[in-house]
């Protein structure tokens, strides 16, 4: 089953990353957006690790989104000589508008499907977040 899994896990991320045509941005991107307005602040260097890349590379993403107005930094409550990264309005609205979108293309493609079909993805929704939450909280492999 985990083989299987797996198969379709990447064709699903592939099917994902073709959702949002309309605002395009790389999944590095968009993870970062995302990351932040479900989280909150964070450190440069928890995002990082969040996001799996190297702190030289979220210094560098962090600063092409607050050119663009997407996120700000700001000085830590807890501690002010460090930064905290902070999704603003502008980058809230454009994660608003991307999962309209992503949910405007899942409900064409879940209409495609049998009844069936359809239930068992909706039956298998509360294990799929299981897993997706165990992964979240499982140390990060070397």
């Amino acid at each position: 089953m985990a083989g299987d899994l797996g198969t379709v896990l990447e064709r699903l991320v592939a099917m994902a990353r073709t959702l949002n045509r309309a605002h395009l941005m790389s999944r590095s991107t968009s993870g970062v957006l995302a990351t932040l307005d479900l989280n909150g602040p964070l450190r440069l260097t928890a995002l990082a690790a969040r996001e799996g890349v190297t702190q030289p590379a979220m210094t560098q993403m962090v600063s092409r989104l607050q050119g663009s107005g997407l996120v700000t930094r700001e000085a830590d409550p807890s501690d002010g000589r460090v930064v905290r990264i902070v999704i603003t309005e502008k980058g809230r609205d454009v994660m608003r508008i991307r999962r309209t979108e992503r949910t405007d293309r899942i409900s064409e493609l879940l209409s495609q499907l049998s009844p069936p079909e359809r239930a068992s993805i909706a039956g298998a929704m509360p294990a799929l977040l299981s897993l997706a939450e165990a992964n979240d909280t499982a140390p990060a492999s070397v």
